[in-house]
């Protein structure tokens, strides 16, 4: 019988972001000890749920430590890092000798005086069990890749899709790799290429779909056990921010390192075909004022996602739909716990004064003063998360104002569902133009009630605008700041 490890921790920090990831981010988003989530699995703690299964059917033995995941934000607060670290690695002593340690990181998380925070955990579990028991580590897609996290993982997979619906697949194919090396099947061997690209790579659209589709159907043949493409989390200035792409073969490493080439160049000349054509604000309104169709206009707040770190309170979209008069349409979600409570307080129906969004800086855009009906409201609500699993967003407000239903929430969460609407009675399919506060997870759910998205690039925290970033410890050698960085 073999005895294997498994804990998550993790958040994706924007470093630009004022706002501080603390202990009660983790407690407000995901914050577990040893499975006692019982039979409600958290999003981030897919992962666990699946290597359970797997090991349970093999009648191996399983020691869940830590499942931790903050909402992204700015660095974590140094203490609460080393905490939770240093919490997995005496977890993982007691539990010594094991077989095999799993991890569900993120790959982006920043902490104070931790430019890579991950890499530092996987090399305390390193010392910990030597090197010859193997380590399988599953990322985000976007996560920032470097030696550190290479040298001390035995096998990584990254999720292939964004919006990320495979995150319990690729949770399989960790444990699947994993169990190769332990049944002596298999010898794992990573690697990498850094393509020196910077951007964002929606897999629902060609060309990114057709590479993403290539680059799977490699696995299982000649030798290829796994092709990952680490499309990078633009929004944190540290060193090993960037595209990379990641192979693992059996036992030929200089293969690996070949195919990661060929693939990363390939991935490097798609790079200005891949990225999304964002609508300026003014271009977004003007197709909202005239869009007729029978299916919802939906608008991507890009900007204000909260799944990249940015308060989910910023009102420039809002602001322009208001002074241009468009109707029966909605938004979702404004993080606003102060209008919440107000909504509460005078009840369904009732009409009141609020001073709604506008309140974490320049980029959260001016509060706006409003007159608002009360149209819904929700206690303890969720919405979907990734693979069946479920999302605390708090309590939920709805409210009507001029023909625009704004959804209010008091737990920062992404717009990813449309429970984010039905929640409080507001159906999107139903209306003319809907507005997401996300980037690209709300994909997967809006698109089959959409007449047409539009990528919408306003101010913000998570802004695509990366020219003009303030970086100082990212490489500028990339793509889009030079033309050709191979050259």
């Amino acid at each position: 019988m073999k005895k294997i490890f498994t804990a998550t921790l993790g958040t994706e920090t924007n470093t630009f972001s004022s706002l501080p990831t603390g202990l009660q981010l983790f407690q407000d988003t995901c914050l577990f000890r040893k499975g006692d989530y019982g039979d409600k699995t958290p999003m981030f703690g897919a992962p666990l749920a699946v290597w359970r299964r797997m090991a349970q059917a093999r009648g191996w033995q399983v020691t869940e430590s830590l499942c931790a995941f903050a909402q992204p934000a700015g660095k974590t607060v140094r203490k609460v890092y080393e905490d939770f670290r240093d919490e997995i690695i005496a977890d993982l002593k007691a539990a010594l000798p094991v077989d095999a340690v799993l991890l569900c990181l993120h790959g982006a998380m920043v902490a104070e005086g931790h430019d890579d925070a991950e890499g530092d955990l996987m090399a305390h579990v390193r010392r910990v069990v030597g090197p010859d028991v193997p380590i399988g580590v599953e990322l985000d897609l976007h996560a920032n890749v470097g030696r550190q996290k290479l040298e001390n993982a035995s096998v990584i997979v990254l999720f292939k899709e964004y919006p990320h619906v495979d995150v319990s697949e690729r949770a399989v194919d960790v444990f699947d790799l994993i169990a190769g090396m332990l049944d002596g099947k298999t010898r794992p061997v990573m690697g990498w290429f850094d393509c020196r690209t910077i951007g964002v790579f929606h897999t629902t659209r060609q060309p990114m779909r057709g590479f993403v589709d290539k680059c799977t159907a490699l696995q299982g043949k000649d030798g290829v056990l796994s092709v990952s493409v680490i499309h990078g989390f633009p929004w944190a200035d540290v060193a090993d921010m960037g595209s990379k792409l990641l192979v693992i073969t059996d036992n030929d490493k200089p293969k690996a390192d070949r195919l990661a080439r060929e693939l990363g160049m390939e991935f490097f000349g798609l790079r200005q075909q891949t990225q999304p054509a964002y609508s300026t604000l003014d271009q977004a309104m003007a197709r909202a004022a005239s869009h007729n169709l029978p299916k919802p206009l939906v608008l991507a707040d890009v900007s204000d996602n909260a799944g990249g770190g940015a308060a989910s309170d910023s009102t420039f979209i809002l602001q322009a739909m208001l002074s241009r008069g468009i109707r029966d349409a909605a938004i979702a979600m404004f993080w606003d716990p102060m209008a919440v409570r107000l909504g509460f307080e005078v009840g369904e129906g009732a009409e009141i004064d609020l001073r709604l969004g506008g309140k974490l800086g320049p980029m959260s855009g001016p509060a706006l003063d409003v007159r608002a009906r009360v149209i819904g409201l929700k206690r303890d609500a969720r919405t979907h998360g990734f693979g069946g699993s479920h999302v605390y967003v708090g309590d939920m407000a709805a409210f009507d104002i001029n023909g625009i239903a704004v959804v209010c929430n008091t737990l920062r969460a992404q717009c990813k569902s449309i429970d984010a609407f039905t929640n409080v009675g507001v159906d999107p399919a139903a209306l003319k133009v809907v507005v997401v506060k996300s980037m690209q997870h709300f994909h997967a759910e809006y698109a089959p009630v959409a007449s047409e998205i539009l990528y919408v690039a306003v101010p913000g925290a998570v802004a695509p605008d990366f020219l003009n970033m303030p970086y100082t410890k990212a490489s500028r050698a990339q793509w889009p700041f030079v033309a050709d960085p191979f050259a």
